[in-house]
């Protein structure tokens, strides 16, 4: 019996197991951590980018003319430059013969440089009333325009009424434009212009207490008196004139460097400085013409380094943003034309081998070898070989048993069935038992499946009537999703029947097969003994050797009838587990044989179309398909909104179109494609944690060893034996096949 302080040091024990265990489970896997990571950094810069380009918490509105009897009079009247900082609003006028140009909206990375270089060669300054979208994003013009002398004053981030906003938003406002300054530039500035604002006698009631505030706030509110109306683009002349001052008097004048084509603008100040100039006028900075201490202040410390963190952000996220909506479209339109080919040449494919008159050569009737290769299949295994018992065509059948523990070799050497043999070997995995079961095998033509596979009658004869003609050397048959009435092997029943077997037949015109599928495929013994077997070098054996066949002249088929009925993983993790070693493996093969890409003669043509193929389809654009749900998610929360369901409803449409085409090849139900619309926003989000953990595998130099998924042994093959024997009772009753 333990004593109480036993039971308390347990007790105490067992509660940090329990603790210990739940963290664990509370711990994010790093195959779902790091792509999530990248997921939300890329929401994150795509909210930045719209924050920069005024898509996110942009107001638009702008107010219509409101009384003006709360506006002081000396306001209404007075100057454009308006001091509100000490609670007594004053105005100020440029003195005579003095011209501030000031330019609204920028900079602009076409027309600000080009009003720069006129200012420049006149030898002229002026204001630069900046926005802090733009000055985020094209902060080296910020730097040329101090640089070259000229003034900064605020003009908000975003350009929006003030006169709708609150205190705490235009203080955002501000500061946001500040922030884009300090990092642009490293300065602050003590002047602003509000955004849709005119002469001082247009404030109104609306307006005038945004006017306080920002003087509460320290800043000079700098309207103007001549407007040249270059915004109205109404011709350089016109410009010209309503920009000239009247009787020599001095002027701020309103000017644009962005917001459309300013090319009339520039065209103006190409007569306006010189021509001003010779009548006595000099062009200088609001505060110099003042006579007042410069607007800006130098920024240090903490401020400065904020600011210059914003600028860089807004850089990368620019630049990264920019680069994946260039790659986007470009992979959009390459898997369009995809899908197209993939149409065509399915449709060719399909006309081809269901004409009458088709024929392979003398039809095939001489016995055949078939390969189960077992590890652990005691669930499957006893529908497995009585599908193959009941075959059309003459077969021999080998049963490798890779070490099961769970007495598969056992069971099937219980059957005591004609024709069937089983070979014991130490567990060393899937190629090593294919190679063994090779060795055994009597006949030259040799049939593959996996152990959790069932063929109907018609399978084997119709998987090697091509190797009548003597180019074949291998055959790939028509797997099929068996239990598909789950919500996951529904999805699973779309991408082989879509995804596999329509390439296939692509492929098949190409003349680049790239995979025999593990569970149902043929192989001329000859061609394999020329390539060595079954190679242990990847985790894709299947995608390995249809490459090496291709390398050395055989042509690989497909066999459109040549149906078999496989059990696909039943939950996420086994779905994960699968799918990541075909990438892994995919990836694999594809390195092993990328000396093809130079090669000549056979290799060469499949390194030059296979090869890019597979890489491009099955490797890279799968990686970039989440950021169309990335893209549709931001469309549909700040716009376009119309146009992004548009767009993602078109794709899905084309998607929609290639998939009922393949189920009507396939003779499918077309009732599975209502679940296509999820898929293509569930699935491929799984997809893509998939490659990118393949990717990352790939590029560290990681090793992915064999993983055995979970089966139930509930799939059977219709009108098959196993589904005979169900319906007399003789074999408990499975799930039927969807």
């Amino acid at each position: 019996m333990n004593s109480p302080a036993r039971r308390g040091r347990n007790g105490k024990d067992s509660r940090k197991s329990r603790a210990s265990r739940g963290r664990s489970r509370l711990r994010l896997p790093m195959r779902y951590l790091l792509p999530t990571t990248l997921l939300v950094a890329l929401l994150a810069m795509l909210m930045l980018r719209g924050y920069v380009h005024s898509e996110i918490l942009a107001d638009h509105r702008v107010r219509d003319a409101a009384p003006t009897h709360r506006v002081p009079k000396d306001v209404l009247t007075g100057g454009p430059v308006i001091d509100a900082r000490s609670g007594d609003a004053k105005t100020l006028r440029i003195p005579d013969r003095r011209i501030v140009l000031t330019f609204d909206d920028g900079p602009d990375p076409v027309w600000t440089p080009k009003v720069l270089d006129k200012l420049k060669e006149y030898d002229a300054h002026g204001v630069f009333f900046v926005t802090g979208n733009m000055a985020a994003r094209h902060p080296d013009l910020v730097r040329r325009m101090v640089e070259e002398g000229h003034e900064l004053g605020l003009h908000t981030f975003n350009h929006p009424d003030l006169s709708y906003q609150s205190t705490a938003r235009i203080d955002w406002e501000l500061s946001q434009n500040q922030l884009a300054l300090a990092g642009a530039a490293g300065i602050r500035t003590s002047i602003f212009r509000p955004p849709y604002s005119s002469f001082s006698d247009a404030m109104d009631n609306k307006s005038w207490p945004v006017t306080e505030y920002i003087g509460s706030r320290g800043y000079l509110t700098v309207v103007n008196d001549t407007d040249s109306e270059d915004w109205k683009r109404p011709g350089v002349r016109a410009i010209v004139e309503r920009a000239t001052p009247k009787n020599g008097k001095g002027a701020i004048i309103l000017m644009h460097d962005s917001g459309g084509d300013r090319s009339q603008t520039v065209a103006a100040l190409d007569t306006l400085l010189p021509d001003l100039k010779e009548k006595g006028y000099t062009f200088t900075r609001l505060t110099t013409a003042l006579d007042a201490p410069s607007a800006h202040t130098p920024v240090t410390g903490f401020a400065l380094w904020k600011g210059k963190a914003f600028v860089s952000a807004v850089a990368v996220s620019e630049r990264v943003t920019g680069v994946l909506v260039v790659g986007l479209a470009a992979i959009g339109a390459l898997v369009l034309a995809r899908f197209g080919l993939m149409l065509l040449l399915s449709f060719l494919h399909a006309r081809k081998v269901r004409r009458r008159n088709f024929s392979w050569g003398e039809p095939l009737r001489r016995p055949v070898s078939v390969l189960v290769p077992a590890y652990n299949e005691r669930e499957c295994i006893e529908a497995t070989v009585r599908s193959l018992a009941a075959s059309e065509h003459p077969i021999e059948i080998i049963v490798i048993d890779d070490g099961s523990t769970d007495g598969t070799a056992d069971l099937v050497e219980a059957m005591r069935m004609p024709h069937v043999r089983v070979v014991r070997q130490r567990n060393a995995g899937k190629p090593a038992a294919l190679n063994n079961g090779i060795r055994h095998a009597r006949y030259d033509i040799v049939v593959m499946m996996d152990g959790d596979t069932v063929f109907e009658p018609a399978t084997v004869r119709e998987l090697v009537q091509p190797f009548a003609d003597p180019r074949v050397g291998a055959v790939a048959g028509n797997a099929k999703v068996g239990n598909r009435d789950s919500l996951i092997g529904a999805w699973q029943h779309i991408e082989y029947v879509m995804g596999f077997n329509l390439d296939r037949r692509m492929y098949d015109v190409l003349g680049c097969m790239p995979t025999i599928p593990g569970a149902v495929g043929a192989f001329r013994r000859e061609a394999l003994e020329r390539v060595g077997g079954m190679s242990e070098d990847t985790l894709a054996e299947d995608t390995d050797v249809t490459m090496a066949l291709h390398r050395d002249g055989w042509r690989v088929v497909y066999a459109e009838n040549a149906r078999a009925w496989t059990e696909a993983p039943e939950s996420v993790q086994q779905l994960w587990s699968q799918r990541y070693r075909w990438s892994y493996g995919t990836m694999q093969a594809i390195w092993k044989h990328r000396r093809a890409v130079i090669e000549r003669g056979p290799s060469g043509r499949f390194g030059r179309v296979g090869l890019p193929f597979v890489s491009l389809f099955m490797v890279v654009a799968p990686l970039l398909a989440p950021l169309i749900d990335v893209f549709l998610l931001y469309g549909l929360v700040f716009g376009p909104t119309g146009k992004t369901v548009a767009a993602w409803f078109g794709v899905l449409v084309v998607q929609a179109v290639c998939a009922a085409y393949a189920f009507r090849l396939d003779r499918e139900r077309m009732t599975h494609l209502l679940s296509l619309p999820l898929q293509q926003i569930l699935y491929r989000q799984l997809m893509y944690v998939v490659l990118l953990q393949s990717w990352i595998t790939a590029l560290t130099g990681g090793r992915l060893r064999w993983q055995k998924l979970r089966r139930t042994g509930a799939v059977e093959a219709p009108g098959g034996v196993s589904a005979q024997r169900r319906d007399s009772g003789a074999v408990p009753e499975r799930r039927p096949v969807g």
